[in-house]
């Protein structure tokens, strides 16, 4: 039998669905069975979600991952104490969140920068609590980043049936157009080879999408293609890459998640997330619920290991034990299977 990894559980956001996606994780004994779960985060928020979701688990104390068990029933947490019971509102955005949200991001990146964890794995942060905190940063990419002093970082999403990488994410449409340049591409898909591999891949597949319509149809749309993603390609396989492209944007996607390719380096945030999600979550109206919420959010690049869900707070359903564990459950088990291959390639 494998020995099982310790892994840090990042709370995410008191005021969202981080507390309540976390317990519901750990209610089931197949994450158990992967690693050694420990949450970093408040024991208020965790009694809390424990009690709205009605699970009979245990909350257990401890200082330091050293002594963390893994024994299934009794989730072990590291407590930060920076929220007492009813010190939050649910739903709503709040400095006092942004800032112990921060704070468990932080701790939980110590803690795997000393080994003493194999894996982050985060729940979802909001942007605006963390702005209320006075918190300098637009998302857990970046803390990551400059938590580890890392330079060359890419997001990675991957569903069931699709993977993807960018090229820019957090920025206006305008800006992300602008990034587009020959030496950020070729980083991005050496980064897809390394996260594939790391994910399992031993020979990822990898196509690069256009920037504009067409690929910009021999420049009647535009020349990014010509004169920056192009020249990317061709130096990347060169270095040995298998890389295919510039694929147009608005058919690419359906030859990856048909198994022609294992991962698309897309341009800009939206133009990767909304097939990500279009594979991953399944929404039903008549009851106002996510039946399904498969997708993970990776940090490729980074000197440990990062894997989070791929939603967000979800300040609409917080407090209500409606949440959907499902992509906590599978960042999880990508953060346990990241850090092995990782192990592998390093050893």
């Amino acid at each position: 039998m494998k020995q099982r990894m310790k892994i840090a559980i990042t709370m995410g956001d008191p005021a969202g669905v981080g507390a309540e996606i976390i317990v519901k994780a750990l209610s089931h004994i197949e994450i158990y069975k992967k690693c050694i779960p420990v949450v970093v985060g408040d024991r208020a928020a965790l009694e809390d979600a424990l009690d709205f979701c009605a699970l009979p688990l245990e909350l257990a104390e401890i200082n330091d991952t050293e002594s963390a068990e893994g024994k299934f029933g009794k989730i072990e947490l590291i407590n930060l104490q920076l929220l007492e019971k009813k010190s939050w509102e649910y739903k709503k955005n709040q400095a006092n969140c942004g800032a112990a949200s921060f704070s468990y991001i932080v701790k939980a990146i110590d803690l795997a920068m000393k080994n003493k964890v194999s894996a982050v794995v985060t729940a979802p942060i909001n942007k605006k609590s963390l702005r209320m905190a006075d918190i300098p940063y637009d998302g857990h990419t970046e803390i990551f980043a400059k938590y580890t002093d890392t330079k060359n970082f890419a997001m990675l999403l991957a569903s069931k049936y699709l993977h993807v990488i960018h090229v820019s994410t957090h920025c206006s449409l305008k800006e992300a157009c602008e990034r587009v340049k020959k030496d950020r591409v070729y980083e991005v898909i050496q980064l897809a080879d390394r996260g594939m591999r790391e994910l399992g891949y031993e020979a990822p597949r990898i196509v690069v999408a256009g920037l504009n319509p067409h690929c910009s149809e021999d420049g009647l749309f535009g020349d990014e293609e010509e004169k920056e993603i192009i020249p990317a390609i061709e130096q990347a396989r060169n270095a040995g890459i298998q890389v295919d492209g510039p694929e147009p944007p608005d058919t690419v996607f359906v030859k990856c998640q048909a198994g022609q390719y294992d991962i698309v380096v897309a341009m800009y945030h939206d133009q990767g997330h909304i097939p990500l999600k279009l594979s991953g979550f399944k929404y039903d109206l008549q009851n106002d619920k996510y039946e399904s919420v498969s997708g993970i959010n990776c940090t490729i690049g980074l000197p440990i290991v990062r894997t989070s869900v791929d939603h967000g707070t979800a300040f609409g359903k917080a407090g209500e034990g409606r949440a959907n564990e499902e992509s906590m459950m599978d960042a999880v088990a990508a953060g346990v299977e990241m850090a092995r291959n990782r192990g592998k390639n390093n050893g």
